[in-house]
Protein backbone atom coordinates (compact mmCIF):
# COMPACT_ATOMS: atom_id res chain seq x y z
CA UNK A 1 0.00 0.00 0.00
CA UNK A 2 1.43 3.37 -1.00
CA UNK A 3 1.88 6.14 1.57
CA UNK A 4 -0.83 8.84 1.60
CA UNK A 5 0.01 11.96 -0.36
CA UNK A 6 1.47 14.75 1.74
CA UNK A 7 -0.94 17.63 2.21
CA UNK A 8 0.04 21.22 1.55
CA UNK A 9 1.31 23.02 4.64
CA UNK A 10 -1.59 25.49 4.73
CA UNK A 11 -4.04 22.58 4.74
CA UNK A 12 -2.21 20.85 7.59
CA UNK A 13 -2.20 24.06 9.62
CA UNK A 14 -5.94 24.50 9.12
CA UNK A 15 -6.55 20.93 10.27
CA UNK A 16 -4.50 21.53 13.40
CA UNK A 17 -6.31 24.79 14.18
CA UNK A 18 -9.87 23.39 13.77
CA UNK A 19 -10.94 26.75 12.34
CA UNK A 20 -14.36 25.28 11.48
CA UNK A 21 -15.38 25.62 15.14
CA UNK A 22 -14.53 29.32 15.40
CA UNK A 23 -18.13 30.51 14.79
CA UNK A 24 -19.03 28.95 18.15
CA UNK A 25 -16.22 30.93 19.79
CA UNK A 26 -17.53 34.12 18.20
CA UNK A 27 -21.05 33.45 19.47
CA UNK A 28 -19.62 32.84 22.97
CA UNK A 29 -18.04 36.29 22.90
CA UNK A 30 -21.23 37.86 21.58
CA UNK A 31 -23.36 36.22 24.28
CA UNK A 32 -21.13 37.34 27.14
CA UNK A 33 -20.93 40.83 25.71
CA UNK A 34 -24.68 41.16 25.11
CA UNK A 35 -25.57 40.04 28.63
CA UNK A 36 -23.03 42.39 30.22
CA UNK A 37 -24.35 45.47 28.43
CA UNK A 38 -28.04 45.06 29.22
CA UNK A 39 -29.32 48.47 30.28
CA UNK A 40 -26.17 50.25 29.09
CA UNK A 41 -27.47 51.11 25.63
CA UNK A 42 -25.33 49.02 23.28
CA UNK A 43 -22.16 47.03 22.91
CA UNK A 44 -18.79 48.67 22.56
CA UNK A 45 -18.12 47.19 19.13
CA UNK A 46 -14.37 47.84 19.31
CA UNK A 47 -14.19 45.95 22.61
CA UNK A 48 -16.32 43.15 21.14
CA UNK A 49 -14.03 42.88 18.11
CA UNK A 50 -10.96 42.76 20.36
CA UNK A 51 -12.36 40.04 22.61
CA UNK A 52 -13.62 38.03 19.64
CA UNK A 53 -10.15 38.17 18.12
CA UNK A 54 -8.61 37.24 21.46
CA UNK A 55 -10.95 34.27 21.97
CA UNK A 56 -10.22 33.07 18.43
CA UNK A 57 -6.47 33.23 19.08
CA UNK A 58 -6.83 31.38 22.38
CA UNK A 59 -8.94 28.70 20.69
CA UNK A 60 -6.67 28.07 17.72
CA UNK A 61 -3.58 28.21 19.94
CA UNK A 62 -5.15 25.62 22.19
CA UNK A 63 -5.86 23.37 19.24
CA UNK A 64 -2.22 23.47 18.11
CA UNK A 65 -1.08 22.66 21.64
CA UNK A 66 -3.64 19.86 21.89
CA UNK A 67 -2.13 18.04 18.92
CA UNK A 68 1.42 18.81 20.04
CA UNK A 69 0.83 17.28 23.47
CA UNK A 70 -1.11 14.35 21.94
CA UNK A 71 1.50 13.56 19.26
CA UNK A 72 2.57 10.21 20.73
CA UNK A 73 -1.04 9.13 21.26
CA UNK A 74 -2.04 10.22 17.77
CA UNK A 75 0.81 8.21 16.21
CA UNK A 76 -0.93 5.10 17.56
CA UNK A 77 -4.59 6.05 17.31
CA UNK A 78 -4.93 8.88 14.78
CA UNK A 79 -2.07 8.52 12.30
CA UNK A 80 -3.97 10.64 9.78
CA UNK A 81 -3.37 13.81 11.83
CA UNK A 82 -0.75 16.28 10.48
CA UNK A 83 1.90 15.68 13.16
CA UNK A 84 1.98 11.86 12.87
CA UNK A 85 2.15 12.24 9.10
CA UNK A 86 5.22 14.41 9.44
CA UNK A 87 3.58 17.46 7.85
CA UNK A 88 4.08 19.65 10.93
CA UNK A 89 6.68 18.94 13.61
CA UNK A 90 5.91 18.86 17.33
CA UNK A 91 8.21 21.83 18.08
CA UNK A 92 6.52 23.85 15.34
CA UNK A 93 3.06 23.06 16.72
CA UNK A 94 4.16 23.99 20.25
CA UNK A 95 5.69 27.25 19.03
CA UNK A 96 2.61 28.26 17.05
CA UNK A 97 0.31 27.29 19.90
CA UNK A 98 2.09 29.30 22.59
CA UNK A 99 2.57 32.23 20.21
CA UNK A 100 -1.18 32.37 19.50
CA UNK A 101 -1.97 32.24 23.22
CA UNK A 102 0.40 35.15 23.79
CA UNK A 103 -1.25 37.14 21.01
CA UNK A 104 -4.65 36.39 22.50
CA UNK A 105 -3.49 37.80 25.82
CA UNK A 106 -1.90 40.89 24.27
CA UNK A 107 -5.12 41.70 22.40
CA UNK A 108 -6.79 42.18 25.81
CA UNK A 109 -4.17 44.67 27.02
CA UNK A 110 -6.59 47.62 27.10
CA UNK A 111 -8.93 45.84 29.54
CA UNK A 112 -7.08 44.90 32.77
CA UNK A 113 -9.72 42.54 34.21
CA UNK A 114 -10.24 40.87 30.85
CA UNK A 115 -6.49 40.41 30.53
CA UNK A 116 -6.28 38.89 34.02
CA UNK A 117 -9.05 36.46 33.09
CA UNK A 118 -7.16 35.79 29.86
CA UNK A 119 -4.21 34.61 31.94
CA UNK A 120 -6.56 32.18 33.70
CA UNK A 121 -7.94 31.02 30.35
CA UNK A 122 -4.47 30.49 28.92
CA UNK A 123 -3.44 28.46 31.96
CA UNK A 124 -6.61 26.36 31.75
CA UNK A 125 -6.00 25.67 28.06
CA UNK A 126 -2.42 24.53 28.65
CA UNK A 127 -3.44 22.39 31.64
CA UNK A 128 -6.22 20.74 29.66
CA UNK A 129 -4.04 20.07 26.62
CA UNK A 130 -1.20 18.66 28.72
CA UNK A 131 -3.24 16.50 31.11
CA UNK A 132 -6.62 15.70 29.57
CA UNK A 133 -5.79 12.07 28.79
CA UNK A 134 -6.92 10.14 31.87
CA UNK A 135 -7.74 13.30 33.84
CA UNK A 136 -11.09 12.85 35.59
CA UNK A 137 -12.02 16.52 35.54
CA UNK A 138 -10.88 17.15 31.95
CA UNK A 139 -14.45 17.66 30.62
CA UNK A 140 -15.16 20.29 33.29
CA UNK A 141 -11.87 22.01 32.50
CA UNK A 142 -12.70 22.05 28.80
CA UNK A 143 -16.11 23.52 29.59
CA UNK A 144 -14.56 26.16 31.85
CA UNK A 145 -12.44 27.37 28.93
CA UNK A 146 -15.64 28.26 27.06
CA UNK A 147 -17.32 29.68 30.13
CA UNK A 148 -14.35 31.98 30.64
CA UNK A 149 -14.96 33.49 27.21
CA UNK A 150 -18.28 34.80 28.56
CA UNK A 151 -16.50 36.42 31.51
CA UNK A 152 -13.70 37.88 29.38
CA UNK A 153 -16.22 39.37 26.95
CA UNK A 154 -18.13 40.98 29.81
CA UNK A 155 -14.97 42.34 31.40
CA UNK A 156 -13.84 43.81 28.08
CA UNK A 157 -17.17 45.61 27.75
CA UNK A 158 -17.77 46.92 31.26
CA UNK A 159 -14.71 46.16 33.40
CA UNK A 160 -16.84 43.83 35.53
CA UNK A 161 -18.41 40.38 35.26
CA UNK A 162 -22.13 40.60 36.19
CA UNK A 163 -23.83 37.72 37.96
CA UNK A 164 -25.95 36.97 34.89
CA UNK A 165 -22.77 36.47 32.84
CA UNK A 166 -21.35 34.17 35.50
CA UNK A 167 -24.57 32.16 35.34
CA UNK A 168 -24.39 31.98 31.55
CA UNK A 169 -20.74 30.95 31.73
CA UNK A 170 -21.65 28.12 34.10
CA UNK A 171 -24.37 26.93 31.73
CA UNK A 172 -21.89 26.97 28.85
CA UNK A 173 -19.34 25.16 31.01
CA UNK A 174 -21.87 22.42 31.76
CA UNK A 175 -22.89 22.13 28.10
CA UNK A 176 -19.34 21.78 26.81
CA UNK A 177 -18.39 19.40 29.61
CA UNK A 178 -21.36 17.22 28.66
CA UNK A 179 -20.41 17.48 25.00
CA UNK A 180 -16.89 16.29 25.85
CA UNK A 181 -18.20 13.27 27.75
CA UNK A 182 -20.56 12.35 24.91
CA UNK A 183 -17.78 12.75 22.33
CA UNK A 184 -15.59 10.27 24.21
CA UNK A 185 -18.36 7.69 24.47
CA UNK A 186 -20.16 8.17 21.12
CA UNK A 187 -18.18 5.47 19.32
CA UNK A 188 -19.41 4.89 15.78
CA UNK A 189 -21.99 7.67 16.13
CA UNK A 190 -19.34 10.31 16.82
CA UNK A 191 -19.05 11.57 13.21
CA UNK A 192 -22.76 12.49 13.30
CA UNK A 193 -23.34 13.43 16.94
CA UNK A 194 -20.20 15.39 17.80
CA UNK A 195 -20.38 18.00 14.98
CA UNK A 196 -24.01 18.72 15.88
CA UNK A 197 -23.19 19.16 19.55
CA UNK A 198 -20.24 21.43 18.79
CA UNK A 199 -22.35 23.57 16.46
CA UNK A 200 -25.06 23.58 19.13
CA UNK A 201 -22.86 25.82 21.28
CA UNK A 202 -24.05 28.72 19.14
CA UNK A 203 -27.68 27.75 19.75
CA UNK A 204 -27.09 27.87 23.51
CA UNK A 205 -25.47 31.28 23.07
CA UNK A 206 -28.42 32.50 21.03
CA UNK A 207 -30.94 31.38 23.64
CA UNK A 208 -28.90 33.04 26.37
CA UNK A 209 -28.99 36.32 24.46
CA UNK A 210 -32.78 36.06 24.06
CA UNK A 211 -33.36 35.40 27.76
CA UNK A 212 -30.95 38.05 29.06
CA UNK A 213 -30.60 40.83 26.49
CA UNK A 214 -33.94 40.26 24.70
CA UNK A 215 -32.18 41.19 21.48
CA UNK A 216 -33.49 39.05 18.62
CA UNK A 217 -31.04 40.53 16.11
CA UNK A 218 -28.00 39.59 18.16
CA UNK A 219 -29.58 36.24 18.96
CA UNK A 220 -29.98 35.58 15.24
CA UNK A 221 -26.35 36.52 14.61
CA UNK A 222 -25.25 34.06 17.30
CA UNK A 223 -27.52 31.33 15.93
CA UNK A 224 -25.89 31.65 12.49
CA UNK A 225 -22.89 30.01 14.10
CA UNK A 226 -24.79 26.70 14.10
CA UNK A 227 -25.16 26.18 10.31
CA UNK A 228 -21.89 27.98 9.59
CA UNK A 229 -19.97 25.59 11.84
CA UNK A 230 -21.59 22.56 10.21
CA UNK A 231 -20.75 23.85 6.74
CA UNK A 232 -17.14 24.61 7.67
CA UNK A 233 -16.74 21.18 9.29
CA UNK A 234 -17.26 19.61 5.88
CA UNK A 235 -14.08 21.38 4.80
CA UNK A 236 -12.05 21.25 8.04
CA UNK A 237 -13.12 18.56 10.54
CA UNK A 238 -13.67 20.03 13.98
CA UNK A 239 -12.65 17.08 16.14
Amino acid sequence: MSAPATRRLWRSLLLLSRVSNLPTVWSNALAGSAAATVGLGSNDWVALAAVTLSASLFYTGGMFLNDAFDAQFDRRVRPERPIPRGEVSEPTAFTIGYFLLALGLVSLALAPLAMALGVVLGAAIVLYDARHKGFTFAPALMGACRGLVYAIAAAAQTGTVPVVVIAGGLVMTAYVAGLTVVAKSAGARAPLVVPLLIAGISVVDSLFIVFTAHDLKLAFVAAVGFPLTLVLQRWVPGD
